[in-house]
């Protein structure tokens, strides 16, 4: 069996994407249950976050495994296959291994080093094990992985190469100044009461802020919070509970606002923004084009397209045998080595701001030579063939400072994008924290923390295939114990006489030989399969001593069983 994952991340698909496959917990536990039903897979695990989807399963085929989890994968987003293909990414084995623990180290993560991830990857662990599709593969995997991410944030500075998600989405609504200055005094809205929501509120509570409101479907999980918030003891915030349907009320009282919930659809439309910021300021707050059009000035008019601002003196053109209806061109030098179809082209007339294209009749070499000397006249008379001027340049539109700060950290989105438009409020999203980090500096610890998990992933690997063979080991001594327990017999029925204590140093005797001629070929066996390759060793191993599968796999199953009792302990 081997270690196969199949997902999408902010790093290979767009948040559009990753918005619309997200899934509920039902989703999870539903995907679960139908990965390990399925034929490739016998262990399976989801991770779903934010800002990644992802599938581990334990399979004993990889191509069929591939093609297995993709398909379960679309069909629980709801996403179509076709569709989710050019997103996903596949990694196996010990790229597999290589791949969680820099997940679980916050190397993957949109903000590196950001330290969330942790809880969440214990969470799936815990809801693999709660519904027993966690086996001893995952179950090793997972609890490495925790300690993996513990030891590269005891070790190594990567949290000073980035944050959690929450305080750099503060930073960006901040606009790069201090937080805590930004903060200072300010009421807060915390929509949602989960471990997002909770991090974003005692965040808020540090920064200085001087109330949250926290609003949740589940009262007294709001209740809950508001209490820890207000009984922290490190801060003077005040906090209170209220109800979802007190959302648009808070919402016109509060200065920054934070939504994080499991809703599938829009928890503030822009409209409900737009009546907040009203309820504010006492303005109408334009919608949709409406915004777009705010303040935005006519252009001034061109001196192009009348006869009375042309630049051109019509008067002259006019005189000339063969008339067209005008003519504008661009530069002086605009008619120097061209030929007549060329200048033609270039110098059509524009009639209010529409370039003449009606049909002419078919040009003569006279005609040409007619249109030429009619325009170096016209030049003769201005003294240079006028440039067409083009419009002014307008200023750029400067919007108001905001006054409604928005923090959406739900996938899928809980705020409509719709509201980065409004006048007077300023939206921070899981996309602009995706285009914002995307140049955010790297730590020098990265590079350290990229070597904890490089050694780490050969030492899983080593132990996973010690642990490999391990049950071929306890058959070949068990059944070596057999061979040691069916000679004493036989030599009780060749010596009936035999007494207790020389039976027992035979007995001893004979159990030394035995251990010491397997000592060294059990444990070299162990050291080699532990090595990249070393896979095989179990098979001589069996082979060589015609050792029963059915008996090795009997300490496997003794093994599970008391690894599964362990597991009924939860995660490390």
């Amino acid at each position: 069996m081997s270690l196969l994952v199949v997902g999408l991340s902010h790093r290979s698909a767009p948040v559009s994407v990753l918005e619309r496959a997200s899934l509920s917990t039902d989703a999870q536990f539903k995907l679960l249950q139908d990965t390990v039903a399925a034929e490739p897979a016998a262990e399976a695990a989801v991770l779903a976050t934010c800002n990644r989807i992802e599938l581990y399963a334990d399979v004993d085929k990889f191509h069929a495994g591939v093609a297995e989890l993709s398909t379960l994968l679309a069909q629980h987003s709801g996403v179509g296959l076709e569709e989710l293909t050019p997103y996903l990414y596949v990694h196996y084995e010990d790229r597999a291994v290589h791949h969680f623990f820099s997940v679980a180290c916050g190397l993957d993560s949109m903000v590196v080093g950001e330290g969330q991830i942790l809880g969440q990857i214990k969470d799936a662990l815990a809801r693999a094990q709660e519904l027993h599709t966690a086996g001893r593969l995952l179950n090793d995997l997972f609890q490495q992985a925790l300690r993996v991410g513990k030891r590269a944030h005891s070790e190594t500075g990567i949290d000073r190469a980035g944050q959690s998600l929450v305080t750099f989405g503060l930073e960006q609504l901040a606009a790069g100044g201090d937080v805590t200055a930004w903060a200072r005094g300010k009421k807060a809205l915390v929509i949602g009461a989960g471990s997002m929501s909770s991090l974003a509120a005692a965040t808020l509570a540090r920064a200085g802020v001087a109330e949250i409101v926290v609003a949740n479907r589940t009262p007294d999980r709001a209740e809950r919070l508001a209490q820890i918030l207000t009984e922290g003891g490190d801060t003077d915030v005040s906090a209170r509970a209220v109800p979802m349907e007190s959302v648009p009320a808070e919402l016109t009282r509060a200065d920054v606002a934070v939504s994080c919930t499991g809703a599938t659809g829009l928890v503030l439309t822009a409209e409900a923004v737009a009546d907040a910021v009203e309820g504010r300021t006492g303005a109408p707050v334009a919608l949709g084009e409406e915004a777009a059009a705010t303040d935005v000035r006519p252009l001034p008019p061109t001196s192009v397209g009348t006869d009375e601002t042309c630049p051109l003196d019509l008067a002259a053109v006019q005189q000339a045998p063969v008339q067209q209806s005008g003519f504008s061109v661009l530069g002086e030098a605009a008619v120097a080595g061209m030929d007549a179809a060329t200048l033609e082209q270039h110098a059509a007339w524009v009639d209010n701001a529409t370039v003449d294209r009606r049909p002419t009749a078919r040009r003569t070499p006279e005609a040409d030579a007619e249109l030429i000397t009619a325009l170096a006249a016209t030049a003769a008379t201005l003294g240079r063939i006028p440039e067409r001027r083009g419009p002014e340049p307008v200023a750029a539109l400067v919007r108001p400072e905001p006054v409604l700060f928005l923090l959406d950290l739900a996938m899928p989105r809980d705020v409509d994008p719709a509201a980065h438009r409004l006048a007077g409020v300023r939206l921070v999203d899981i996309e602009s924290l995706a285009e914002a980090s995307a140049d955010a500096p790297m730590a020098a610890d990265v590079d350290q923390v990229r070597r904890i998990v490089a050694d780490e992933v050969a030492a899983f690997g080593a132990a996973q295939r010690a642990a490999h063979i391990t049950p071929t080991v306890v058959a070949l001594r068990t059944m070596a114990a057999e061979v040691v327990a069916t000679e004493i017999a036989r030599l009780d029925g060749r010596l009936p006489g035999l007494d207790d204590k020389h039976r027992a140093e035979i007995t001893q005797t004979v159990k030394r030989v035995v251990d010491k001629l397997l000592h060294a070929p059990t444990v070299r066996v162990k050291q080699l399969a532990a090595e990249p390759g070393g896979a095989g060793y179990a098979d001589a191993l069996r082979t060589l001593f015609d050792l029963d599968p059915e008996a090795v796999a009997a300490v496997s199953r003794a093994e599970e069983s008391t690894e599964k009792n362990a597991e009924s302990r939860g995660p490390a």
